[in-house]
């Protein structure tokens, strides 16, 4: 009896993969088109050869969203996987010297809103790399480095603290927030939220109001942002927070609410003594990060 060859199945792309990725992750053809380095046209005729090469359609497109079909879920758990496998697989050919565990510290703020897009990135970029993070105060963080007990850190510093001016990775306005159409900020004593003494928000607050003598009391304790965030929501105090935690419920408080200027603070990196290969490598990747991130910023300021 004579078996005819079954036709073999098509290969996936992994720059395909990506695209679909890209605009599963952001929602965005365009979006998306930006994070592949690709023009928006191009992104469309990608995924246009992906549906035929599968025979599904992967998108439902309207002209306010792009949201998965049943068969692009399906096929999204499969692309992390083959994507995760080719970055393993090319890591360990191309950087073998690239693997073992990073001691990570990072600040309550920076670790909540910026490492898991980081780290999501890392990973990609470094898949043979665990890294092992802390979450702690910018003092103990910095003290912990010199000591040896983790590799690198993240933290926060006002009016030159770091003396090392290579340390500085980013800038970042500190500002006075409450409750959007709160009220708290309308009280006398002024009720505010913060933490203990060593922190620099606290501190620059504390100063701020002292200079423009106005009075206030402290009406909430929280060494987390998102129990200072949680006193803004209830509008039972206001809070000095970084620019980039404030969200859509929330309102910025100037001049014109009677809140004095809290100028801006620094972003630092620190590694230890002897860093090797990998420490180095994460240190890299969160200077470029947090300096793009900078400069989007003050863009989008400008």
């Amino acid at each position: 009896m004579n078996v005819t060859p079954r036709q073999p199945l098509p290969l996936l792309d992994n720059d395909l993969l990506r695209t679909f990725v890209a605009i599963a992750d952001t929602g965005s053809f365009s979006t998306a088109a930006e994070i592949v380095l690709r023009t928006p046209s191009a992104v469309s005729m990608q995924i246009k050869k992906l549906e035929e090469q599968l025979g599904s359609a992967l998108f439902l497109r309207d002209a306010r969203s792009v949201r998965l079909t049943g068969q692009g879920e399906v096929l999204l758990t499969y692309a992390r996987r083959l994507i995760a496998l080719s970055n393993e697989a090319m890591s360990r050919f191309r950087m073998p010297e690239l693997n073992g565990i990073v001691r990570l510290g990072a600040p309550d703020d920076i670790g909540a809103l910026m490492l898991p897009g980081m780290l999501k990135l890392l990973s990609e970029a470094y898949p043979s790399l665990a890294i092992d993070v802390t979450i702690d105060n910018s003092a103990p963080l910095h003290k912990a480095v010199e000591e040896g007990r983790l590799d690198l850190t993240l933290f926060n510093f006002l009016d030159g603290v770091s003396t090392d001016a290579t340390q500085k990775v980013m800038t970042e306005k500190l500002v006075w927030v409450g409750k959007k159409c709160g009220t708290a900020h309308l009280k006398t004593p002024l009720p505010i939220s913060v933490w203990d003494d060593g922190c620099i928000w606290r501190r620059r607050a504390m100063e701020a109001l002292g200079r423009s003598e106005r009075e206030f009391r402290i009406a909430y304790f929280c060494g987390h942002h998102m129990g200072q965030i949680a006193a803004i929501r209830a509008d039972i105090a206001v809070a000095p927070l970084a620019r980039f935690l404030v969200a859509d419920d929330m309102a910025i408080l100037g001049e014109r609410e009677g809140m004095p200027d809290l100028g801006s603070y620094d972003i630092g990196l620190m590694l230890r003594d002897g860093a090797d290969a990998p420490v180095k490598a994460v240190g890299d990747y969160l200077r470029e990060a947090l300096a793009d991130l900078g400069a989007g910023r003050m863009s989008m300021a400008a």
